[in-house]
């Protein structure tokens, strides 16, 4: 059976690498041939040497000024360490279609060929930003004899934009099965009066000891804490400082920090694996941290992010019974070691019901 998924698969952001990576490879493993969509639309491209101008410099010879003092630090982007490692990661393991795709136009002209599309997972269909409200995401160019789903996509916010509303409604409606990840994303698709599963995220699909095979060894040997804030926030800061005093281990940060004896921002999705892996402590505001924290049986604490996208990480800590680990205010809950013994169980039959909405997919093409 041939498949094809779509997803934010190529945008330098880790959790999009891991999860598309997740969802193809648990695909393939079930003796599918299955490939990710080259999509590759105009807002979703990056380290462009002349990008986009904000209104306040989008004026004739004014613009030119702009893209010419920004093209030195454009030009360090692209020859980047970072951006080598996650298109690395891309050309060894995301199986991407030989034609890429810029826009749903040409999707519908050329469409690819499968007997089943996936949509999904992560923020596909959050409408803040352009692939919540662009038709590709919700399969609008799909042949009408392939079976259309979506895998634990997410809108990321409690609802949809009012703009577009009609429109998602009306997409929504072309899909055969919809699956979302968070209970806010059912909430959703409820209130447009259409129904959906919840599952997890597709890099809960994979075993550990799949993500142990493509990470890759930075050869730490010190104990260290592992620090990834979005929003540089004091009160993680001061969390972080004082929880790697009392446990005696280092500060090492994904993103540049003052606060940190090493930064990792220059690797890629392959060394993020390995970082969360041999961590003592994990404190983030991410949520593939979190979902990897999990993976690994990790300790871990969670911050609410400043952004109201915080439903995905609240669904996924409080299913498990884990309510303690998520920092509001700055005060800790529990210092207590996660148990892992039960949340394993938990995990596991969350898990298995999200397999079985794959497979019910996967049979109807037979049906």
């Amino acid at each position: 059976m041939k498949i094809k998924t779509i997803t934010c698969h190529d945008v330098y952001n880790v959790g999009a690498s891991l999860q598309a990576y997740a969802l193809v490879t648990y695909l393939n493993s079930l003796g599918q041939e299955t490939e990710i969509i080259n999509y590759k639309p105009n807002y979703l491209q990056h380290y462009s040497l002349f990008g986009s101008v904000s209104g306040q410099y989008d004026y004739p010879f004014v613009r030119q000024l702009y893209h010419l003092a920004k093209l030195p630090g454009r030009i360090r982007e692209r020859n980047s360490k970072r951006k080598k490692e996650y298109d690395l990661f891309t050309q060894q393991y995301l199986p991407v279609t030989e034609i890429k795709y810029c826009s749903n136009d040409e999707l519908r002209k050329n469409p690819p060929v499968a007997d089943v599309f996936f949509a999904g997972s992560d923020q596909i269909w959050n409408t803040i930003f352009p692939n919540g409200r662009d038709p590709a995401f919700y399969l609008d160019f799909v042949q009408k004899n392939a079976v259309k789903a979506s895998y634990a996509a997410s809108f990321a916010t409690e609802t949809v934009e009012e703009s577009v509303g009609k429109k998602v409604k009306q997409w929504l409606s072309g899909l055969d099965f919809i699956s979302v990840r968070e209970s806010s994303g059912l909430a959703i698709i409820h209130n447009l009066g259409l129904s959906a599963t919840q599952v997890l995220d597709p890099v809960f699909l994979l075993e550990p000891s799949a993500w142990r095979k493509i990470e890759k060894d930075l050869s730490l040997s010190e104990p260290y804490l592992l620090y990834y804030d979005f929003d540089d926030s004091e009160m993680m800061r001061d969390f972080v400082k004082s929880l790697s005093r009392k446990n005696r281990c280092k500060i090492y940060s994904i993103l540049p920090s003052a606060i940190a004896d090493r930064c990792f921002a220059q690797e890629g999705p392959a060394a993020f694996i390995y970082l969360i892996r041999h961590a003592e402590y994990i404190v983030s505001n991410s949520f593939h941290a979190t979902a990897f924290s999990l993976i690994f049986n990790k300790q871990f604490y969670v911050f609410k992010r400043s952004e109201s996208i915080n439903t995905r990480i609240i669904d996924l800590v409080e299913g498990l019974g884990l309510s303690d680990r998520l920092i509001e205010t700055g005060s800790v809950t529990s210092e207590k070691q996660i148990d892992y013994s039960g949340i394993k169980q938990k995990l596991s039959e969350q898990i298995k019901h999200s397999k079985r909405f794959i497979d019910k997919v996967l049979e109807s093409v037979h049906d």
